[in-house]
């Protein structure tokens, strides 16, 4: 299986639907209090993924794996409130909009130079334990530009990821405890990092 990485903004608008597919396979356990149906959260949230920052493995020409990867100033999503109020309803959507304005409108507290954040990886599920998410995140770690990789708010639920992250040589130096274990099953958030040499 060969796997090829490529920018999401040079694979164009036309993969943004299946870039958004590979987004709701990853995440779309902890989405399913705005919905339980799959093609609905990719309507929704496929508009907000900035194109140019996330990075995706392709296999065969299909998006198998997305990640995304900022200075920590440039935010790596910038949804609509219009949009999510009109694919989730007017409560459903203005939750969301509340919600990722606190969690994902702001730059990284911590940027420092050279230093990258990684976020939202995810596998699509057809491509999950092949090493498609490895094969990606070794080409993100190849950046000349960073020394420095860190990847805030890991489910602590999230083992697989948690266990590649350590394979690859990322280190937790931070765990925060969550108000919404109830809904979404998470009891922390993990911090990790990594400096090469």
């Amino acid at each position: 299986m060969t796997v090829e990485v490529r920018r999401g903004s040079e694979l164009g608008e036309e993969y943004r639907t299946a870039i958004a597919e590979v987004y709701v396979d990853g995440f779309g356990e902890h989405l399913e209090y705005f919905s339980k149906d799959r093609r609905k959260l990719v309507e929704t949230f496929e508009h907000m993924l900035v194109l140019d920052l996330f990075h995706v493995a392709l296999v065969d020409g299909r998006p198998a794996a997305i990640a995304a990867c900022t200075d920590g100033v440039e935010v790596s999503t910038r949804h609509d409130a219009r949009v999510l109020r009109k694919h989730l309803g007017l409560i459903k959507g203005t939750i969301a909009d509340i919600g990722f304005r606190r969690e994902f409108k702001q730059s990284w507290a911590q940027a420092e130079p050279r230093t990258a954040s990684i976020e939202f990886v995810a596998t699509a599920a057809a491509f999950r334990g092949r090493g498609v998410a490895t094969a990606l995140l070794r080409h993100m770690l190849a950046f000349p530009q960073f020394k420095t990789y860190v990847l805030e708010d890991i489910a602590d639920t999230n083992a697989p990821a948690l266990g590649l992250y350590e394979k690859l040589g990322f280190r937790e130096f931070k765990r925060k405890k969550v108000r919404h274990t109830k809904r979404t099953g998470i009891n922390a958030y993990v911090s990790m990092r990594l400096t090469q040499a």
